[in-house]
């Protein structure tokens, strides 16, 4: 049996991101695609005149930076009302979601990577690969508004 059947459901020899839409797949089940890398949790910023969006290396003040998770998943919406819902519909939109993203991969048909907790069976595979801001994000908080574009790292999409 490969490591990704231990992720299948009971009587299935495939894992529910193999056999489902994203539109089919429970809460717990959405949560746990989320990798931990931490990317959608970067800072953009879009340009008023080109429409332009740039990513930062600023990451919201709710990220943890070690684990690449956020401190207060469950209220971050109330305490930061410029967070993103990571949904169906912005999976479908949102073209600055990284390649790697899980979410996008299983969207595409291109199923998730080696390095993906659900495969590897280990959350500190994504930082193994490089694929989290672990190590190279900054928290926003303390960074004054006219000083973002200093973190500018690229166009993201």
């Amino acid at each position: 049996m490969d490591d990704s059947a231990v992720w299948a459901a009971e009587g299935e020899e495939k894992p529910f991101w193999e056999t489902k839409k994203l539109s089919e797949m429970s809460p717990a089940e959405w949560d746990s695609l989320c990798d931990g890398c931490g990317q959608c949790c970067l800072n953009k910023i879009e340009d008023e005149d080109t429409g332009k969006i740039f990513l930062t290396r600023l990451s919201c003040s709710l990220l943890d930076l070690g684990s690449c998770r956020c401190k207060d998943y469950e209220n971050r919406f109330a305490l930061m009302p410029d967070c993103l819902s990571v949904d169906i519909k912005a999976v479908k939109k949102l073209t600055w979601l990284p390649e790697s993203c899980a979410y996008r991969r299983v969207n595409e048909g291109r199923g998730l990577a080696w390095w993906h907790p659900l495969v590897s069976g280990d959350p500190e595979t994504v930082h193994q690969a490089g694929v989290s801001v672990r190590g190279w994000a900054r928290s926003e908080k303390g960074v004054p508004e006219h000083e973002i574009a200093r973190y500018i790292i690229g166009e993201a999409g």
